[in-house]
């Protein structure tokens, strides 16, 4: 895929955490020269406390109202707002299994999705991740079967599908 195959200028990136949404939006911004806005910085501080809900919001509206986005991240609650906004969206659906290896891979690096570099495997975050297929993915089908026929829904099944599809090496 090259940058002008790609006719969407607002493009959401979802899924499991540790499934490789950040890398592929790294990738994706890349080609397209869209910026790139990570939930998770607009949720987290450094010192790992989080904005309130409202700043979060407000930060969000900002980036949403702009003409030309990628962003990623679940946060299921703002889910359904974001989808209004966007043409594209990227799930990506992968096994328990691989996310958790992914999640693993990272520990220990520097990252630009994240304000802090994870030192270990958080029990809760581990479980969470256990739990999507569970209880977070139906949800976010279910939303996404409620978007209108102006969002394109792109589903990879493995990294290396998500990689095909923008002409990117594995």
């Amino acid at each position: 895929m090259t940058k002008d195959e790609i006719a969407t200028s607002r493009i959401l990136i979802i899924g499991c955490p540790g499934s490789g949404k950040s890398t592929f939006a790294r990738k994706l911004a890349t080609l397209t020269g869209l910026p790139l806005y990570y939930l998770d910085m607009l949720w987290h501080k450094a010192d790992r406390t989080t904005v309130s809900r409202e700043e979060f919001d407000i930060e969000l509206d900002r980036i949403l109202q702009r003409d030309k986005w990628i962003i990623d991240g679940n946060y299921t609650r703002t889910l359904r707002h974001r989808i209004k906004m966007c043409e594209t969206v990227f799930l990506f659906d992968l096994p328990t299994e691989v996310c958790i290896e992914g999640v693993k891979q990272r520990i220990g690096r520097k990252r630009p999705d994240m304000p802090w570099v994870e030192r270990e495997l958080d029990e809760d975050f581990r479980q969470w991740i256990l739990n999507f297929r569970k209880e977070q993915l139906p949800e976010i089908r279910s939303i996404l079967s409620e978007r209108g026929a102006h969002v394109k829904l792109i589903i990879f099944r493995s990294r290396l599908e998500a990689d095909a599809y923008i002409g990117s090496p594995a």
